[in-house]
């Protein structure tokens, strides 16, 4: 079943409407023919089952089978602040957050980034990595589509993220799996849960100093991950963790 997203004013009483460039790919990328199912979310992620009533070159008409079915986000909102990364490395880390379930992604400008983007050239990036984000919230069925926000400083992202509940730190040069188990305990007790990822070059000494006092500082193993690896493993692991215990929750909750 295929994943599209409006905005609210397109949906009526019984019916929503798509337009724009989904209406192209409907009708001539994937031939939808009427009576084909389709899932609806907005971006308050709410999420509707459609079937496709009527086509045109300009609107596709659906008509609302089931309304708030079942939502696809983690009961904690998770804020990804990226270290930019050079190539395409960013384009890789947005496209596996987003079907990880991130909230909003953070590019961050560090002391040790490689890449060094101009306001302009920041613009354009961030429009690029935004439709990135839209494709993969699309394929991965997200109620939402994650924002990608505007590239911050450091300071400007540091203060963001300890806004969060909770604030969890990779460091490669921490030593000891103990602080990774503490960071992993009772996930679901924050709303909200933040995640900072250095640059290839990592964090500066003065950079992880300023995390430190605010946040978990823990260790990802004892070998050295990149930055698109470390972001997708910390991901992988809230989620499978977070998914585990509302699992728990839910199974309590019938009991």
């Amino acid at each position: 079943m295929y994943q599209f997203f409006v905005e609210d004013e397109q949906i009526g009483a019984d019916v929503i409407s798509i337009t724009g460039a989904d209406v192209n790919h409907i009708r001539n990328v994937l031939r939808m023919k009427p009576g084909e199912q389709v899932r609806i979310s907005n971006q308050r992620g709410r999420d509707f089952l459609c079937s496709v009533a009527a086509l045109s070159e300009q609107e596709i008409l659906l008509n609302i089978e089931e309304r708030d079915i079942k939502n696809t986000e983690l009961a904690s909102k998770i804020y990804l602040f990226q270290g930019i990364p050079k190539g395409e490395r960013m384009e890789t880390v947005i496209e596996k957050a987003v079907e990880l379930g991130v909230y909003e992604i953070i590019p961050v400008a560090m002391k040790y980034c490689v890449v060094k983007l101009d306001e302009k050239k920041a613009q354009k990036k961030v429009a690029r990595w935004q439709e990135i984000a839209r494709s993969a919230a699309k394929q991965s069925k997200r109620s939402l589509i994650p924002q990608i926000h505007p590239v911050m400083n450091f300071r400007e992202a540091a203060a963001y993220a300890m806004q969060c509940d909770r604030c969890l730190v990779p460091y490669e040069n921490e030593a000891g799996m103990a602080a990774a188990k503490r960071a992993f305990e009772h996930l679901s007790d924050a709303g909200s849960i933040s995640v900072f990822i250095g640059p290839e070059g990592g964090f500066a000494g003065e950079e992880i100093e300023a995390l430190r006092g605010q946040s978990q500082v823990l260790s990802l193993g004892a070998r050295i991950l990149r930055t698109d690896t470390a972001a997708i493993t910390m991901l992988s692991l809230l989620m499978m963790k977070l998914e585990q215990e509302q699992e728990q929750a839910d199974a309590q909750a019938k009991e």
